[in-house]
């Protein structure tokens, strides 16, 4: 089928390059616009306990002031606040109330209750339209702040700062803004750099970022636009920036196969088109299946319980997608309409095959000592792998997605010392009637000092807020703890029991607030992780028994990623937590390190599994075809690794400790992938395995294989690098 494809192309180049920017115009031009959510609660489904206290806040306490901004006063010279300063604070808060800024709806006045206890800080909140908090102006509501409050400050003696959800969620935008185009840059002068190196050619290197930035990033953000927007899908700052290293690493790996392949055709003595049409002929069949199960493994998580990932899932599987296709068919219409000699310009050793590959030593131990082989490749995995019980999650998104100096970031930091840590964000625990009719209120008498018993409650209210119509109590709860904290989390787990099982007969309770929702993202997670991954392993394990022919490879291909998994959660834990000191890694990370590692890990077994099966069909014995794959299908797998790693590595340059450790994970976890497990384990295992790996389909390994039918004769491995 393969074969086909390649020639239709080659024959009709231009009508498919024609195709491709016709379709890439199109898309673009009717894309919808999407918002990146930067409000945890937002990923969560309704059927959440935090949800549905969020939702009844809204219904029975509509116009409770819930702080949108916090506006932090401290002395220029770091002195106590005295009269004069109250004074000048007074006047900030009157002008800026004066101001009448957009979306603002009230700014509490400062009071005595107002300072920190050492006198150096003083507290008060901003009431922000929470109807417009997933917008723009939400956001220059807190620039609009800072910008007049500063002005208003000036010649006071007195340092004026903005925090709080809108001021972070200004500075998150600005950081991923700024991240993006950091990553954006790196990944493309990596990828020209690596690539050109390979060939010794500028154009070569040239040619999969053209082809990625002009062509596949424009048609796969179109076509994520609209899945989002049909499926109703929620979408993050994160997206963009995996977006792009998804579409240029994965899709430089896509282009180097394909590449090898034609490189070796002409080398064979193949025509310039017919050496593209073999070339994909020879190479589609790993791809579409490598792609296969990549885009399997992430349109899994549309059954996620986060909207983070249900939304993730389904955008990576487009744009992996999409570079697949643009790697069979644009890739090669392009490759057939310029003179080979021009791809390969300047360099002049493109048409000689090199007589010895880097790679052969390796073959060669591969195949005298097997069992040494997998047993350190596999010893180092699993050692790795208990590093990863030292795991410990975090779920400061904010905090962890911007550089510690944001302004926001600074309030946050001066509060958790200044003031008591939960002060900012309080819990709630509202009680509300189960039938409908008003409450008894004689019966909350003492359900708050319950409340406040519940180790790592601060403060509880003896007298709640009741609602219009009586039926609804709302119990302000102040944490000890910072409410994005484990402590916090762990308290409301502790504060859920209490006032579920405090609750007077006839109502219910509710525990709603920051603390609450990252609870039960955790509980989210947990779903995931024993439904969502497990489903995604089971159908990649699927694809590879089809594309194999086999039950036995696959359970061993899948066991070494499932290592590389845990082997790449044990390093990163290792890093930050252990020698980076941080209170554990970001809540998302694993779920991350999972569906790449798992997908691409698979990519890259994929490759070297097809050339030992190709050399296992052509009579050679399981050690000589671990030898073989190893020394002609490694620098592929070297290669495609190495730049997907570096891509992944440029995460590290933005400035923020959750894309240092997205960066450093994903980066490791492809390096464990391509250069130990594709590298040594799978060859080891299979050549130890035997014949056996192959059943039932062992049968078909005498003699040759369709390709070697059809072109009558056998074709060396590219050596790649050397």
């Amino acid at each position: 089928m393969f074969h086909r494809i390649g020639q239709f192309v080659v024959k009709r180049a231009w009508w498919v390059i024609a195709a491709w920017l016709v379709a890439m115009l199109a898309i673009v031009a009717t894309a919808p616009t999407i918002t990146a959510q930067t409000d945890e609660a937002a990923f969560l489904p309704k059927s959440y306990e935090s949800i549905q206290a969020a939702e009844l806040q809204a219904e029975k306490f509509p116009a409770s002031f819930t702080p949108g901004a916090l506006l932090l006063f401290e002395r220029t010279d770091g002195g106590a606040l005295g009269a004069a300063d109250q004074d000048s604070m007074a006047k900030i808060v009157q002008g800026l109330t004066d101001k009448h800024i957009a979306l603002v709806e009230q700014i509490l006045p400062v009071g005595e209750k107002s300072l920190s206890q050492d006198h150096k800080y003083a507290l008060t909140m901003v009431s922000i339209d929470k109807t417009k908090m997933q917008t723009d102006e939400y956001g220059q509501a807190a620039k609009d702040l800072r910008t007049e409050g500063t002005a208003l400050a000036s010649g006071t003696g007195l340092k004026f700062q903005v925090g709080g959800q809108a001021a972070q969620a200004l500075d998150q935008k600005e950081s991923s803004g700024s991240a993006d185009a950091i990553i954006f840059v790196a990944s493309i002068v990596l990828v020209m750099m690596i690539v050109g190196i390979i060939f010794r050619s500028i154009l070569a290197g040239l040619l999969p970022v053209l082809l990625s930035l002009v062509v596949a990033m424009p048609v796969a953000n179109g076509l994520i636009a609209d899945a989002t927007k049909l499926l109703d899908l929620k979408t993050s700052s994160v997206t963009s920036a995996i977006l792009i290293v998804v579409l240029l690493g994965v899709g430089t790996d896509y282009f180097l196969f394909l590449m090898f392949r034609y490189r070796e055709r002409l080398r064979a003595g193949d025509a310039h088109k017919e050496a593209v049409a073999n070339g994909v002929g020879r190479v589609g069949e790993a791809i579409a299946s490598a792609a296969g199960a990549v885009a399997v493994a992430f349109a899994v998580l549309v059954l996620s319980s986060l909207g983070m990932f249900t939304a993730l899932g389904p955008a990576l599987a487009i744009a992996v997608v999409v570079a697949a296709l643009a790697s069979l068919t644009l890739a090669p219409a392009v490759l057939s309409v310029i003179p080979a000699r021009a791809t390969f310009w300047p360099g002049k050793s493109w048409m000689n095959e090199p007589s010895t590959a880097r790679f052969a030593a390796l073959g060669r131990m591969t195949q005298k000592r097997p069992g040494l082989v997998a047993a350190v490749s596999g010893g180092l995995l699993v050692v790795l792998s208990v590093a990863a019980l030292g795991y410990s999650g975090t779920f400061d998104l904010a905090g962890s997605s911007m550089p510690k100096d944001k302004e926001s970031m600074v309030v946050q930091d001066k509060l958790m010392t200044a003031f008591s840590a939960g002060a900012a964000d309080p819990s709630h625990v509202f009680v509300t009637t189960t039938g409908g009719g008003a409450l008894d209120r004689s019966a909350l008498t003492g359900y708050a000092d319950k409340l406040g018993k519940v180790p790592g409650v601060a403060q509880a209210p003896a007298e709640p807020k009741i609602s219009t119509d009586g039926t609804t109590a709302d119990f302000t709860v102040t944490l000890k703890d910072s409410p994005s904290s484990n402590a916090a989390i762990d308290t409301v787990s502790q504060l859920r029991k209490v006032a579920h099982a405090e609750v007077p007969s006839g109502t219910k309770a509710l525990v709603g607030g920051q603390s609450s929702v990252l609870k039960d993202i955790n509980l989210a997670m947990a779903h995931d992780y024993k439904v969502v991954f497990p489903l995604a392993g089971a159908l990649i394990l699927l694809i590879l028994a089809l594309q194999l022919r086999s039950v036995v490879a696959p359970w061993y291909l899948m066991a070494s990623v499932g290592l590389g998994f845990a082997g790449t959660l044990g390093a990163t834990t290792l890093v930050f937590q252990k020698l980076g000191n941080e209170p554990g890694l970001m809540f998302m990370l694993p779920i991350f390190i999972y569906l790449f590692v798992v997908a691409i890990g698979t990519d890259y077994n994929i490759l070297i599994i097809a050339r030992l099966r190709e050399e296992a069909r052509e009579g050679r014995s399981p050690r000589e075809a671990a030898r073989e794959a190893v020394k002609h299908g490694g620098p592929t797998v070297a290669a495609a690794g190495f730049i997907l790693a570096a891509s992944f590595a440029t995460f590290m340059l933005a400035g923020n400790v959750l894309f240092m450790e997205l960066g450093f994970a994903l980066a490791f976890g492809i390096v464990l992938a391509a250069f130990v497990m594709a590298m040594f384990f799978t060859p080891a295992l299979t050549a130890l395995l035997g014949r056996a790996a192959w059943w039932p389909g062992h049968g078909a390994m005498a003699g040759h294989g369709p390709a070697e039918v059809e072109l009558g004769k056998r074709e060396p491995e590219s050596a790649g690098l050397r």
